[in-house]
């Protein structure tokens, strides 16, 4: 059985920083890409991020520049690197495994498996 759990989030000001970890079992994590998503209050899912087996990355560009996403294969952990935090970034964050193995792919319909996703306020 594939189980995605997120942990890390929280409450931080804005142009802070958090880091988002996914630990992930029930498959061979190494030679899937795996991605981040998010759902802010009252919208629809948006993709954030994805790494492949391979290690390519790839980042919407509401976010490029400030996360950086990461894995850690011996761990079966994913990662989410989150800097100069903005309000508009307040959502849940979910992780997710990919269908694909080394195409960093943006549609979400190219994931198969969520985590129930960690909570992320940015907010004075």
């Amino acid at each position: 059985e594939v189980e995605l759990v997120e942990s890390g989030g929280g409450l931080v000001q804005p142009g802070g920083s958090l880091s988002l970890s996914c630990t992930a079992s029930g498959f061979t994590f190494s030679t899937y890409a795996m991605g981040w998503v998010r759902q802010a209050p009252g919208k629809g899912l948006e993709w954030v991020s994805v790494i492949t087996s391979g290690g390519v990355t790839r980042y919407a560009d509401s976010v490029k520049g400030r996360f950086t996403i990461s894995r850690d294969n011996a761990k079966n952990t994913l990662y989410l690197q989150m800097n100069s935090l903005k309000p508009e970034d307040t959502a849940v964050y979910r992780c997710a495994k990919s269908t694909r193995r080394t195409t960093a792919s943006v549609k979400l319909d190219d994931y198969d498996y969520w985590g129930q996703g960690t909570q992320v306020t940015v907010s004075s």
